[in-house]
């Protein structure tokens, strides 16, 4: 119980007061076996997010679609155009003339999840801050590290 409360801590530090709520119950944690630390958590068989060694999380695409749901997390997200949406779902980096709107909470290197039509079509690495990528026209902005590209019919460009 205790490595479900600071999952949980984890998630609220990181993504916004509340974002917590949106963790199922029933999760299964994969401890390391050399350092006993929480390697990743699954739910139902589904990949929901793996912990770094510094402490933040990598976090699927379908937990991202989840914590959704809550508006504050959605302040770590960015915004793409439709010129863009094909390119992110193959796994492309997203670049600043792409992006439309951009959440206040981007810091470099967290992860951010890219959203189209309000679904969540990727999660990446942030290369630049919120307010860098408002700022810029051109660069990358975010790098893709996971996308929609293996169920590409779900999603209608």
């Amino acid at each position: 119980m205790e490595l479900f409360v600071k999952l949980q801590h984890s998630l609220d530090a990181l993504f916004g007061s509340g974002s917590s709520k949106y963790l199922p119950k029933d999760i299964d944690i994969i401890l390391s076996r050399k350092t006993g630390r929480i390697r990743t958590v699954s739910h139902k068989g589904k990949l929901l997010f793996s912990m770094r060694i510094n402490g933040s999380l990598a976090i699927s695409v379908d937990f991202a679609q989840t914590l959704l749901q809550s508006k504050i997390f959605r302040e770590n997200c960015i915004t793409i155009n439709k010129d863009a949406a094909p390119f992110v779902i193959d796994g492309r980096s997203v670049f600043c003339k792409h992006v439309i709107w951009c959440g206040k909470n981007i810091r470099v290197g967290s992860d951010t999840p890219i959203l189209f039509e309000n679904k969540v079509i990727a999660v990446g690495k942030a290369v630049l801050s919120s307010e860098m990528i408002s700022n810029f026209k051109q660069g990358v902005a975010i790098k893709v590290r996971d996308s929609l590209k293996s169920r590409k019919e779900d999603i209608v460009v």
